[in-house]
């Protein structure tokens, strides 16, 4: 028991200490000799994508770590179009006391919270009031989300509107037929443009790989976003039909490394869309430890965007303290 509890009080203490601050990325000018080298064996991707997710899992304590610190990295999101005050208000009660008190009491654990809690715009300042008082940030997709495909002076205007709403993060959307088309300059400018209408608030690029054609465009589009100025690139907006996919991430994941290595930038990743089980939230976080390291496994530099995982991690860690599952409304969203 005092190896578990050790365990568990390394993993969770590190989410609560201050994050490194990483400085901003700045952005460069487009070098379209960089995005075109950038390339997909698809294969060589899939075998590596399955020999992550054909391990045997961590257990018992260990296991129990990992899920504590997933906590941690959730965007808790509600994204529907029949979303409420009241729902937004327990949704980011949720984000502050995520986990049952008694949960984490027999745990012998300090109390966390989620990374953040992603809105619509029109919740924006409901959010930002149910949070006062607490570090989590407000994070709201913009841009005409999901499709983006609004004139791009209203997208720009919908991001300034949610700054000022009170948003630390924006979630944009890529124009998803400039990369099938190729036309990359164009994506280069309309995320740059969006980078700067975003001022001080960190912008998360959603490429939804799903409708991109192909690994070597997600690759590509990867890389633009972040020459533009991206703080984080993200798989999905969660309505594709193919949503966050292990070999997606492998291929973002390493546009992030080629890009850190030759800039010195860390940019930020946020796998989003389909995620809704513990042992999920386990394979992705031991894919980014593997790939990028122990400094990507924080919340200034991963995000999970999920709805539904929380409950599950919370059954998960119901069944390690009791030794058995419970029901899943024993640990609602609100």
């Amino acid at each position: 028991m005092e190896s578990e509890t050790k365990t568990m009080a390394t993993a969770t203490d590190r989410a609560q200490l201050p994050q490194v601050t990483e400085p901003r990325n700045p952005g460069m000018p487009l070098d379209l000799d960089w995005v075109m080298r950038q390339q997909a064996n698809t294969s060589a991707i899939e075998r590596r994508a399955a020999s992550i997710s054909g391990r045997r899992s961590v257990k018992k304590e260990y296991q129990a770590a990992w899920l504590l610190k997933a906590i941690t990295l959730i965007d808790l999101t509600t994204l529907a179009g029949d979303d409420t005050w009241g729902r937004v208000r327990r949704l980011c009660a949720k984000a502050a006391n995520p986990v049952r008190p008694d949960l984490l009491a027999a745990m012998d654990m300090p109390p966390i919270t989620t990374g953040a809690v992603c809105v619509y715009h029109d919740m924006v300042e409901t959010a930002v009031d149910a949070l006062r008082g607490t570090d989590i940030p407000v994070a709201a997709v913009s841009t005409g989300f999901p499709a983006g495909l609004s004139p791009l002076h209203l997208r720009l205007e919908e991001i300034r509107e949610s700054v000022k709403a009170g948003a630390k993060e924006i979630d944009i959307v890529i124009s998803r037929r400039h990369a099938l088309t190729g036309n990359w300059q164009a994506i280069y400018d309309e995320m740059k443009a969006m980078r700067e209408a975003c001022g001080d608030a960190h912008v998360k690029a959603i490429l939804a790989t799903g409708e991109l054609g192909s690994l070597r465009n997600v690759a590509r589009a990867s890389m633009v976003c972040m020459m533009a100025g991206a703080d984080f690139i993200k798989t999905s907006t969660g309505k594709e039909p193919v949503n966050a996919t292990l070999p997606v991430s492998l291929v973002m994941i390493r546009a992030l490394r080629d890009y850190h290595d030759q800039t010195g930038y860390r940019i930020g990743y946020k796998p989003a869309g389909g995620i809704s089980k513990a042992k999920d939230a386990v394979t992705y976080l031991s894919l980014i430890k593997d790939e990028l390291g122990d400094r990507w496994l924080q919340p200034d530099l991963f995000r999970f965007g999920a709805s539904s995982l929380l409950g599950d991690i919370e059954r998960q860690l119901e069944h390690h303290v009791t030794g058995a599952y419970s029901a899943a409304h024993r640990h609602p969203m609100g």
